[in-house]
């Protein structure tokens, strides 16, 4: 569940990829690559990324056709606490001191509420309208950032924000006689919730280390679980096991490639290519699920996708013309 920004994927604590810097693999693709140009390698990154994120809610759909979303939340965040274990006993008691508990909590609560809502969305719809709906998080995130950030915002982005909106309304057609699919809700609910969290971390980011909010985040949503996922519990086969670790690992490896994307590259040359994840999710609920995308769904896609590159295109001039503010040149956004 991510958004092309520079901002780490709603459920990831910001700097999350420090547990990955001492990794092997991570290494060597750092020392293959170190030739290539930075948004080559930013780009190679997001690829990877994309896959990986539509890997893990094609598992987790699948699961969630026998076991709870409550469930697999909880293994999967157990699994991704044991990969970055070490980075946090290695930093304690830096790793649970933090200035801001109210913040900490509060993102625990949006990012546990973002997950919920975003996997019970993926595993009800089709991927490829779960998937499109997400991506609307861009929208939510200009809105908060005005709200509690106190950012302007000029006509053009408010422009895209409002015709992402618009296409969201697009995707939200139903098929029956309801006026609005409520797993459709959902999925929105859960981009509203990533893209407050995203907001939250940008302001405990000011003040806490990324070791701190990675652990707060990983001991949190699993407690948060706890209780549900023990009241709704069944017993997985031993095929379902080795899913559900396979969803805590293939997590964990795409929050580290989506970060990795944004430290190489340049917003703007490489977020698009993170909508390669729409193009696997419809292969994947074709051939897995036999589900093929409505023509609102696409149309709607479009319509999102469209209006979040322009979003992420005004804020790198926006950044660009403030660079300039010292030459006496105005801006808009």
């Amino acid at each position: 569940m991510d958004m092309p920004s520079k901002e780490p994927a709603p459920d990831t604590a910001a700097g999350a990829a420090d547990p990955a810097s001492g990794n092997r693999f991570t290494r060597k693709v750092t020392a293959m690559t170190a030739h290539l140009p930075s948004n080559t390698i930013g780009a190679l990154w997001i690829l990877l990324a994309a896959f990986l994120f539509s890997i893990m809610v094609t598992l987790i759909k699948f699961i969630g056709e026998d076991l709870s979303v409550f469930q697999i939340l909880v293994i999967r965040q157990m699994v991704m606490l044991v990969i970055v274990a070490p980075k946090i006993l290695s930093s304690l008691p830096t790793s649970l001191a933090t200035k801001r508990p109210s913040l900490q909590l509060t993102r625990i609560l949006f990012a546990t509420a973002a997950m919920l809502c975003g996997f019970t969305a993926f595993i009800e719809l089709p991927l490829a309208e779960a998937t499109a709906i997400s991506f609307s998080k861009t929208f939510f995130l200009t809105i908060f950032a005005i709200w509690l950030l106190g950012e302007t915002v000029g006509v053009h982005r408010w422009g895209a924000t409002i015709i992402g909106f618009l296409g969201v309304l697009l995707m939200l057609r139903p098929d029956g006689d309801s006026l609005v699919d409520p797993y459709a809700l959902l999925a929105i609910t859960g981009a509203a919730c990533a893209g407050m969290v995203m907001i939250v971390v940008r302001i405990l980011t000011r003040t806490d280390p990324p070791v701190t909010i990675l652990t707060y985040q990983a001991f949190g949503v699993g407690l948060l679980m706890l209780i549900p996922a023990i009241m709704t519990w069944k017993a997985p086969t031993l095929e379902q096991w080795g899913l559900l670790v396979l969803v805590g690992i293939v997590s964990w490896a795409g929050q580290m490639s989506n970060i990795r994307a944004f430290r190489a590259g340049e917003a703007t040359a490489i977020a698009s290519l993170d909508y390669t994840r729409l193009l696997y999710a419809t292969i994947f609920g074709a051939l897995i699920f036999s589900q093929w995308p409505r023509i609102e769904t696409l149309l709607g896609a479009a319509v999102v996708i469209a209006a979040s590159m322009y979003t992420v295109h005004r804020e790198a001039k926006r950044g660009r013309e403030l660079a300039r503010a010292a030459d006496g040149r105005g801006y808009s956004n």
